[in-house]
């Protein structure tokens, strides 16, 4: 089995459910599974620290993780138009990795909720995608043959899977964004595949 790593940070729970929905395509591929982590908040106060475990949900990156993954997939809430500085935080560390190329040739997606329409969706994707350039990963979209990307009335672009919250925080995703994630999971998952096959 190859490991797809599943790597965001949640907020409020939509990019959560995202990354859930993402994991949800890798485990439909024989061959594949998801690996869900998270990374802990950044604190405004030096001195704080998030415990070593979280309280719920998928547990912290660590860099085995990276080092193990067949594949990527990173997601962000939107925070004007960029990745959430807990998300940057983390990976503003894998220097290491770089250098040695742990993630070159690995094939990633990224994915994002936000709150507002124009909140800057799919330039919190760019931005989640130009460390991964740096990394020499294999960047993955999603194909206008997605015919949700036309028929969507919230999120989805051909960036990656995306949702509009509506102004609430607990926004519910849709069918059309559900099935955009999944599908991207599902290409991840199969793009790694190949490549690890080759």
């Amino acid at each position: 089995m190859k490991d797809i790593l599943v790597l965001y940070y949640s907020r409020h729970g939509t990019t959560r459910k995202l990354a859930q929905l993402i994991a949800r395509g890798i485990d439909s591929v024989p061959g594949a599974q998801s690996r869900l982590r998270t990374v802990p908040p950044v604190s405004t106060v030096c001195e704080a620290s998030a415990p070593e475990i979280p309280d719920d949900g998928p547990p912290y990156v660590e860099p085995v993780d990276l080092d193990e993954c067949a594949g990527l997939a990173l997601g962000s809430p939107t925070r004007f138009g960029n990745m959430a500085a807990p998300l940057k935080y983390f990976i503003d560390s894998t220097a290491p990795q770089w250098v040695s190329g742990t993630l070159a040739g690995k094939p990633a997606c990224v994915f994002t909720s936000t709150t507002s329409l124009h909140g800057g969706q799919e330039s919190t994707l760019l931005s989640m995608m130009l460390p991964l350039l740096h990394h020499g990963m294999l960047i993955l979209g999603l194909p206008f043959q997605n015919a949700e990307l036309t028929s969507t009335r919230a999120g989805g672009t051909p960036y990656g899977p995306s949702h509009h919250a509506h102004g609430g925080s607990q926004g519910r995703i849709d069918e059309s964004e559900a099935a955009l994630a999944i599908e991207m999971g599902r290409r991840l998952a199969q793009t790694a595949l190949k490549l690890a096959a080759s």
